[in-house]
């Protein structure tokens, strides 16, 4: 099975790394998500040189069926979040 890491492991991670403390390490981490949310929000991508890119996609509005009744309905308009994955990365994975 594939090993799960979670947000907090990588702020254990990043503590043991740099001997900050957990506390400093979380805020770290949760400051850089969030700085990539705020980013996305407002519409921009956030490129992580060597890891990878996330952009904004724009889903337009559609015609659907609801597969238990089977009635068309109309699924509104959204966005959503890509990620494509930088050489690097592709590489280090294969």
């Amino acid at each position: 099975m594939a090993e799960v890491v979670k947000k907090q492991d990588l702020a254990n991670a990043l503590a043991e790394e740099y001997g900050i403390s957990k506390k400093d390490a979380t805020a770290y981490v949760q400051s850089v998500f969030d700085t990539i949310a705020d980013t996305l929000k407002n519409d921009g991508t956030v490129d992580v040189f060597g890891f990878g890119k996330f952009t904004l996609a724009q889903r337009s509005a559609r015609t659907g069926i609801n597969p238990m009744t089977k009635e068309k309905i109309e699924i509104p308009a959204s966005k959503s979040v890509k990620f494509k994955p930088a050489k690097t990365l592709k590489d280090a994975v294969k």
